[in-house]
């Protein structure tokens, strides 16, 4: 079946029927984890809401006022998720969000534009696409698009928009021989009704179940962004058209304002300072390196000077690191000695190392990681990464009791 929205897809609003409500549950991402919720499952006897496919979202909005959570595809089905039931027979006024619905619109007929002129071009053939929420990007049979490439696509795409060319969707049955004649990468085994092909005037002619736009000049513009490396020896190509291009140059705009403000410099010169400032963060990390290592020297040697030497070597640092603590045990040198480091923040991630006789590391390490709140492990030398060093006199208390016991014992 062919859908109202893909028959009008300029249109916002439509009036329909309820065909058929039942409960349903529904798979939905909530701060970041899936959660099924319960509510209906709604189909009418035509629909304004496009459902998710052909690498195309669906639409979003309201029927009769009552926010719409999915649309999916079941043959030739468009099955709406809505919050509320509704009755079967009952008229309806359909409303989808058009902001999102044109925007999609851009994406998908740019997908298009791009996808054949990189075929045209320079036989890069296109094996699936995504439509993000910022960015979009095609995914092409071949390893590498050399930047100059990308370069000539873009310019040629750009082209193709101002000369207005206009877009057009044609219907065939399924056996209608004038299909061969169209790009595909195969219809879905559950397609049902007419093949809906759609037409750039003397550039390309692809079947697809989207929604685009009647003329390219209403995408308005084309920005291609970077490639990365996809799976199988594939390259994807990131794009932004329509209101996204907008959008993202005043993103860009907005940071660079910020840049000038943090670097106290003009865009032009971004680079440079940015490159001068990471050169003397490289040099003073090597030095507060070595700033450590005579720190840890300095400590091993306190404690190697007392006499006796002590039992326990208790010592944190908020600004240390591993390497620190590590560089301490390597002074001292001493297994006899039980050491327990830790260094980080009071609240915040942190880190403990204990070093010493095996038996008393493997009795304390994993009870000082519970009280600091923490995982880890290790033998000789037990190394956890911790979240509570404030409950640093705590973990002090139990070393002390637990050398005690083995005194009185």
């Amino acid at each position: 079946m062919v859908f109202y929205c893909q028959r009008s897809s300029y249109d916002s609003e439509y009036s329909t029927t309820v065909a058929s409500c039942n409960p349903a549950k529904l798979e939905i991402i909530q701060n970041g984890k899936k959660k099924k919720i319960d509510c209906f499952e709604v189909t009418f006897k035509d629909t304004v809401f496009f459902p998710e496919g052909g690498g195309q979202p669906d639409d979003c909005g309201t029927v009769n006022g009552i926010p719409v959570l999915r649309v999916l595809r079941r043959k030739d089905e468009a099955v709406h998720y809505l919050e509320s039931s509704l009755d079967i027979g009952v008229d309806v006024v359909q409303k989808i969000d058009w902001t999102r619905r044109h925007d999609h619109m851009q994406q998908h007929t740019a997908q298009h534009l791009l996808s054949a002129l990189a075929e045209d071009m320079y036989g890069y053939t296109t094996s699936s696409w995504y439509l993000g929420d910022s960015v979009s990007y095609i995914e092409f049979n071949t390893p590498a698009i050399a930047p100059e490439e990308i370069l000539h696509i873009e310019n040629t795409a750009n082209e193709k928009l101002r000369l207005a060319i206009p877009v057009s969707v044609s219907e065939y049955n399924v056996d209608d021989p004038k299909l061969k004649e169209s790009h595909t990468r195969g219809l879905p085994d559950d397609v049902v009704g007419p093949v809906r092909v759609v037409t750039i005037e003397g550039v390309d002619t692809n079947m697809c179940c989207g929604t685009h736009v009647r003329n390219l000049s209403d995408i308005q513009a084309i920005k291609l962004l970077h490639t990365e490396k996809g799976k199988a020896n594939k390259i994807l190509l990131y794009f932004v058209a329509g209101n996204r291009v907008l959008k993202y140059l005043g993103e860009c705009f907005a940071r660079e304002k910020q840049l000038n403000s943090i670097l106290h410099c003009c865009p032009a010169d971004h680079v440079q300072i940015i490159e001068k400032t990471q050169k003397d963060l490289k040099a003073s990390l090597r030095s507060l390196r070595e700033s450590f290592k005579d720190l840890a020297a300095a400590e091993a040697q306190k404690i190697l000077a007392e006499d006796p030497k002590p039992k326990v070597y208790i010592h944190h640092r908020k600004d240390g690191d591993m390497d620190y603590l590590n560089a301490i045990i390597n002074q001292i040198n001493d297994e006899s000695i039980l050491k327990v480091l830790t260094a980080g923040e009071d609240k915040g991630p942190g880190i403990l190392v204990v070093h010493g006789p095996q038996d008393l590391v493997a009795t304390v390490g994993p009870k000082l990681c519970e009280i600091l709140e923490g995982r880890g492990g290790g033998k000789t030398r037990f190394s956890a990464k911790v979240t509570a060093l404030q409950k640093r006199k705590e973990a002090e208390n139990y070393i002390h009791s637990i050398l005690n016991c083995n005194r009185e014992c």
